[in-house]
């Protein structure tokens, strides 16, 4: 945990102070550097689909399920469901999960982060978007660069086809950016945000990983993981909101102010709620 919170932090700090605009950089990261992650690790000669199927299919379900689960706290808490269950959905597996996962698990985890955050992220550009706007046309995510690297690496995966070296390192060095460059524009976002609706922040930041984690041992059953597979399902099920869901809220003005104040608490509270998920799993 300790690295993770450390460029967290100093990204944080640096914002504090010099206040930089990383609109363009988080741009660029989306389009260029993450697109190039996904793209090295699914054209790699020793990534199968097939070993990542339930892995994919857990991570669909804890997200689906957290929201059902979810959808009878909306009236008790006076809040849209629009508002409230796509921050308890989608989690943080781009900024804090990738990079958490692989400090966790090694090296040998990447594709498997990689595998939940691609599920997750398609999910989040699609149904997500769909939530907040019923109006969304799903053939816009064929202009996503995030997309078209699943789509291109998963056709070099499956045909088994190879690229070249001089072109396969330059794509990976690239890819290698993104990891901490998530984790240093996290904690400058984080700093955008404000508690201006503390109650619900609260209660949002303790429902998203215990609904997470709870939906991760009813489906777990039903699938075939293996013991680090598990791990990693796990603890994506406590991953805390995702900062993607402020900025779409605000896009879409779906009450930003009350999204960000889940998303700024649940943050907060993955300090407990990761080590103990990270236990579980580990150990």
């Amino acid at each position: 945990m300790l690295p993770v919170f450390l460029i967290v932090s100093t990204g944080a700090v640096y914002a504090r102070w010099f206040k930089p605009d990383l609109a363009w950089i988080n741009k660029l990261n989306m389009d260029v550097f993450i697109p190039a992650l996904i793209f090295s690790v699914l054209s790699s000669s020793d990534f199968q689909l097939v070993n990542y199927l339930h892995l994919a299919l857990g991570a669909a379900a804890v997200a689906l399920g957290s929201g059902l689960l979810l959808w009878p706290l909306v009236k008790p808490l006076h809040v849209e469901a629009r508002t409230f269950l796509p921050p308890m959905m989608f989690n943080n597996t781009g900024n804090m999960g990738i990079p958490l996962l692989v400090l966790a698990f090694g090296e040998s985890a990447l594709p498997a982060a990689v595998t939940v955050f691609i599920t997750v992220t398609l999910l989040h550009f699609t149904l997500g978007l769909y939530i907040l706007d019923r109006s969304t046309r799903f053939s816009s995510l064929l202009r996503v660069p995030i997309v078209l690297a699943t789509l291109a690496g998963l056709v070099f995966s499956h045909f088994e086809l190879i690229m070249p070296g001089s072109l396969a390192l330059p794509i990976e060095m690239l890819g290698q950016i993104s990891i901490p460059l998530m984790l240093f524009a996290l904690g400058v976002r984080l700093l955008d945000v404000d508690l201006s609706d503390m109650k619900l922040g609260v209660i949002g930041a303790i429902a998203c990983p215990v609904s997470g984690v709870l939906m991760a041992y009813l489906v777990a059953p039903f699938l075939t993981l293996p013991g680090d597979q598990w791990g990693i399902l796990l603890v994506f099920a406590a991953l805390p909101p995702a900062v993607l869901n402020f900025m779409l809220a605000e896009k879409y003005q779906q009450e930003p102010q009350r999204v960000a104040s889940i998303v700024l608490a649940g943050n907060f509270a993955s300090l407990a709620f990761i080590p103990a998920a990270l236990w579980l799993a580990l150990f």
